[in-house]
């Protein structure tokens, strides 16, 4: 069997994955541009392991199997699946990152409500703000969270809010959520002093934080944003922020990344940018080598693999 890897190694991870391989030919390639050609070795192989561009899943009738490293697939999505799905199998990270992102929120949330944000700044300036930051600063403890999208992330976060105390209302597509439709959404926003946002990138959730619902907001409310930029009005948001008509907001993603220089989010008051590191850990590649190894191990023996994306559902 042959396996494609699509992604920069280091010495002991290559050593790694030769044992993984046991005896299997690897090809092993760096990460690639969306309009790289297609290698010849890609095409002759039955497993992938990487975000490969695209087009190449269209121009292989080998590949059997691809986990990706990545939870969303969306530059994979306009494929034609109803053919490619039966040839190909396709696994994601789904769950992978729930604990670093849920600690990020807390991290985020804890920072604005304490003023860390603030006091960072201001010891770059040597600037002693005591008294005025005293008045500013709030505690999480008893607050009402809304956790818009109730996933791993989701989960993971409910735990971690537990022992603060928070109230926590869950809006979701699914049967197990509080909310479930828009309408009752928008009951609960002027209630809302946190909201952290969880959802994927779908046509049901594109700009559904648009200008009106943010509007619906506590002054006070603190915007959390973790899932994609697409979820929210983008300048709508940054409307906001910059009159103070929201709290403030911690925002892992945005709609252009890397954040253009001039982009005016850089300059937006009591807001985080954790430029899409929420998930990141330092041990990072080698818990998505060790996903692989499992998933290798299922397909060698013909299990059910772990993460397989529902093309037709969205995840």
């Amino acid at each position: 069997m042959q396996i494609f890897v699509s992604q920069d190694l280091t010495d002991t991870q290559l050593e790694t994955m030769e044992a993984i391989a046991q005896g299997d030919r690897l090809h092993l390639y760096g990460e690639f541009d969306d309009d790289a050609p297609v290698p010849e070795q890609f095409t002759g192989c039955e497993v992938a392991m990487g975000n490969v561009p695209a087009p190449w899943l269209e121009q292989t009738k080998t590949l059997r199997w691809m986990q990706l490293l990545s939870v969303g697939f969306g530059e994979y999505e306009h494929l034609d699946w109803a053919t490619l799905a039966k040839q190909t199998t396709v696994t994601n990270l789904a769950g992978f990152f729930a604990e670093p992102v849920a600690q990020t929120v807390l991290a985020g949330v804890l920072a604005l409500h304490r003023r860390i944000d603030e006091v960072s700044r201001l010891k770059a300036h040597r600037d002693w703000q005591k008294d005025a930051l005293r008045a500013e600063s709030r505690v999480l403890t008893g607050v009402h969270v809304l956790l818009a999208g109730y996933g791993s992330i989701g989960r993971r976060l409910a735990e971690l809010l537990a022992p603060f105390g928070c109230r926590l209302t869950r809006y979701d597509l699914s049967a197990n959520a509080d909310l479930s439709t828009p309408e009752q959404l928008d009951s609960v926003l002027p209630d809302v002093d946190v909201i952290v946002v969880a959802l994927p990138q779908s046509s049901k959730t594109n700009n559904l934080f648009d200008a009106r619902r943010l509007a619906l907001l506590k002054a006070t409310a603190v915007f959390i944003n973790v899932g994609r930029g697409t979820v929210v009005e983008e300048a709508a948001l940054v409307d906001s922020l910059t009159s103070r008509r929201l709290g403030g907001a911690v925002l892992d993603v945005t709609l252009e990344e890397p954040l253009p220089e001039d982009h005016p989010l850089w300059d937006c008051p009591n807001t985080i940018l954790t430029q899409h590191t929420a998930g990141g850990t330092v041990d990072e590649i080698d818990r998505k080598i060790d996903v692989f190894a499992d998933n290798l191990g299922r397909y060698r023996a013909g299990e059910p693999l772990v993460g397989v994306v529902d093309w037709e559902r969205g995840y």
